[in-house]
C-alpha cells in the first residue's frame, strides 16, 4: 500500500463549524474510512494537528477523534515541515494574519469563508498565495449538497428550458438567549466582531449562483436588524449592531433574476432550512438541502383567481420527487477529499482564494446597496 501522509494544521476547530463539519464529519471520517483512495493500493491519509486557544477543548476533541496531536502555538506547528496544509476555521477577523504566516512558512492554504474582512484583503491573500506558489482553496460546501447536485443535473439535462428566475429562502429562528439558549454564537450579531448575515450568507449565494445558474452582474440588497438585543454566552445583555436578515435581488447573466431572503428571525414553514425554487420555460424545481421536486410544463395546473371560493387545486399534487440516482457524502468531506487530491496529484481545484474573494466582494456590494438604497454593479475580479 502506497500512503501519502499529509500533515494538516487545523486552526479554529474548537468552533461549531470547525468541530462538526471539518473535524468530525470530514477529516476524522476520512481517517476512519482508511484515507482517500486515489488508485489501486494507493491512498492519501490526513495527519492532522488540532490548533486553538483553549487547551481543554483541544483535549476533548482529541479524545473524541483519537487524534493525538494538538497545540496552542500556531508558530510552532507552522515550523514543522511535516505539516503541508494550513486550514483556517477561525473567526473572520483572525484569518488573514494567520494565512500570511502560513504562506510565509510555505504551507498550502485551505480556509473557511469569508476569507477576509474586505475584498482588497481577500485579493491580497490570493495574490500572496499565487506569488509564493502555494496551492489554495476556499470552502464552498453547498455545491456538494444533494439538493444542489440534483438541480445541476436537471440543468445539464435541459429540464428547465430557458431558466427565468431563482428564488431562495434561507433561515430559521435563532433564540435570543434569555430563556431558551441561542443556537448561534453572539459575535454573529455584532458588526465590530465581523458579524452579520449579509457578510455570512452572500458569500454562499455568490458561489451557488456563479457555479449553478450564472455569473452575478448586479445586486440590490436591504438588510435589517430585527432583534435589537440578545443574551451572550455569559448571560449578559448585548446590543445587536449587525444585520440579522437580508432581502436581496441579483441580476445574473443570461437574463436570470435571483431573489434570496436570508434570516435568523424567521419561522420555518417550507421543506427545509434552505429551499431554492427554479422556474424555467419548460419546467420548475424546488430543492432543499437533500431533496428536489419537479413540475414539468405538461403537469402545470391552470389556476384562475377567485378568492370567493375555496381553492380547488392542491398545488402540491403536481410535483414529483427526483429519485436518488447517485450516492452523496457529507458536502464538506467531499470538498476536503478533492483538495487533498489537488495537493498530492495536482488534480484541478477551481475553488481557490480568488473565488473566495468573489464572495467577500458580493457581501461588500450588498452592504453598499443597503447603504445607498440602490442597485450596485458587481464587476469582474
Amino acid at each position: 500500500m502506497k500512503v501519502h501522509k499529509i500533515g494538516i494544521i487545523m486552526n479554529g476547530v474548537t468552533g461549531r463549524m470547525g468541530t462538526n463539519q471539518h473535524l468530525l464529519r470530514s477529516i476524522a471520517a476520512i481517517i476512519q474510512q482508511g484515507g482517500v483512495a486515489v488508485g489501486p493500493g494507493e491512498i492519501i491519509m490526513p495527519d492532522p494537528v488540532l490548533v486553538g486557544r483553549d487547551v481543554n477543548k483541544l483535549k476533548k476533541l482529541c479524545g473524541l477523534t483519537g487524534i493525538q496531536k494538538m497545540s496552542t502555538q500556531l508558530d510552532e506547528v507552522l515550523n514543522d515541515t511535516n505539516n503541508v496544509i494550513y486550514f483556517d476555521a477561525q473567526t473572520t477577523g483572525r484569518r488573514a494574519e494567520a494565512i500570511r504566516k502560513a504562506v510565509k512558512a510555505g504551507k498550502h492554504i485551505y480556509c473557511e469563508k469569508p476569507i477576509a474582512v474586505s475584498t482588497a484583503e481577500a485579493m491580497e491573500l490570493y495574490t500572496l498565495c499565487s506569488s509564493a506558489g502555494v496551492k489554495n482553496g476556499v470552502v464552498q460546501d453547498k455545491l456538494w449538497l444533494p439538493g444542489i447536485i440534483k438541480l445541476k443535473r436537471l440543468i445539464q439535462q435541459g429540464f428547465f428550458g430557458k431558466i427565468l428566475s431563482v428564488r431562495g429562502e434561507f433561515g430559521y429562528w435563532v433564540f435570543e438567549g434569555d430563556n431558551i439558549p441561542a443556537q448561534r454564537p453572539s459575535w454573529n450579531y455584532r458588526k465590530e466582531d465581523d458579524g452579520g448575515i449579509i457578510v455570512d450568507m452572500l458569500c454562499h449565494w455568490r458561489y451557488v449562483l456563479d457555479n449553478v445558474f450564472g455569473k452575478v452582474k448586479a445586486v440590490s440588497c436591504l438588510g435589517a436588524t430585527h432583534i435589537p438585543e440578545r443574551i451572550d454566552e455569559q448571560g449578559k445583555v448585548y446590543q445587536c449592531t449587525a444585520d440579522d436578515a437580508a432581502y436581496a435581488t441579483f441580476e445574473l447573466e443570461n437574463d436570470i433574476i435571483a431573489q434570496f431572503n436570508s434570516s435568523w428571525t424567521v419561522r420555518v414553514r417550507r421543506d427545509d432550512l434552505l429551499t431554492l425554487q427554479v422556474d424555467g420555460t419548460k419546467g420548475s424545481a424546488v430543492a432543499g438541502l437533500r431533496e428536489c421536486y419537479i413540475q414539468h410544463y405538461g403537469n402545470t395546473p391552470k389556476p384562475v383567481w377567485n378568492p370567493d371560493i375555496a381553492q380547488p387545486i392542491n398545488f402540491f399534487e403536481g410535483w414529483l420527487k427526483v429519485p436518488e440516482q447517485e450516492t452523496y457524502d457529507n458536502a464538506f468531506k467531499v470538498q476536503w477529499e478533492l483538495f487533498l487530491k489537488h495537493i498530492v496529484l495536482d488534480t484541478p481545484f477551481p475553488w481557490d482564494l480568488r473565488e473566495g474573494a468573489k464572495g467577500v466582494q458580493l457581501a461588500e456590494k450588498g452592504l453598499e446597496s443597503w447603504s445607498k438604497r440602490c442597485w450596485v454593479t458587481v464587476p469582474e475580479l
